[in-house]
């Protein structure tokens, strides 16, 4: 009995990692547990400050590594890389707070530049995508530090406000401009060796 091969061809589809959301393959599976490795490295060893005089604020670029992985294998990929790397995280001396914001940052970030990315998956697209989700990352930074840094520090909300011109917003706009720039320049290269 003849087969029909353009019916193979969608079979073979459904299961590929070029089809963005459509399902996990044992490859997505494979690859989205690498690039969670390698954020998790990123964020618990290469962190250090970017910003003179304030070293409290420290940049690492797991950002990068979830930007890369939303645009190759769509914003769920991107969602899981920008949650589950940072989880580590309550081991370590920031413990819960320092995850959370992570989180928030990350995943504000990632989810609107890979959304966007999907559905214009060109060099253009992934701009425009990051420029949305910059902002977004941006806003949602800010916010984040007057509800959660208050509890953590235990500081009136006025400190905080106080922070944001001279510290949080340079901050956030430095760690942002460079997680975009070095995502623009690496995320083809990565994508097409990764057979997306």
């Amino acid at each position: 009995m003849a087969t029909n091969p353009s019916s193979a061809n969608d079979r073979h589809d459904a299961h590929s990692t070029t089809a963005q959301g459509s399902g996990w393959s044992t490859k997505r599976i494979a690859v989205t547990a690498l690039f969670c490795a390698v954020a998790a490295i990123c964020t618990l060893f290469l962190e250090f400050p970017i910003l003179p005089g304030v070293t409290f604020l420290k940049y690492d670029p797991s950002a990068i590594v979830a930007l890369v992985a939303g645009f190759a294998f769509g914003p769920a990929t991107g969602a899981v890389v920008s949650t589950v790397s940072y989880l580590p995280h309550i081991a370590t001396a920031s413990g819960l707070y320092g995850m959370v914001m992570a989180i928030i940052a990350t995943l504000s970030l990632v989810l609107p530049a890979s959304i966007v990315y999907k559905r214009n998956t060109t060099f253009k697209g992934a701009l425009v995508g990051m420029a949305v989700g910059a902002v977004v990352c941006l806003a949602c930074c800010i916010a984040a530090n007057l509800v959660i840094t208050p509890l953590y520090m235990g500081a009136p909300t006025q400190t905080v406000i106080d922070m944001i011109v001279p510290a949080l917003l340079p901050f956030n706009v430095l760690k942002i401009a460079i997680n975009c720039a070095v995502t623009a320049f690496v995320y083809k290269p990565i994508t097409k060796a990764l057979g997306n």
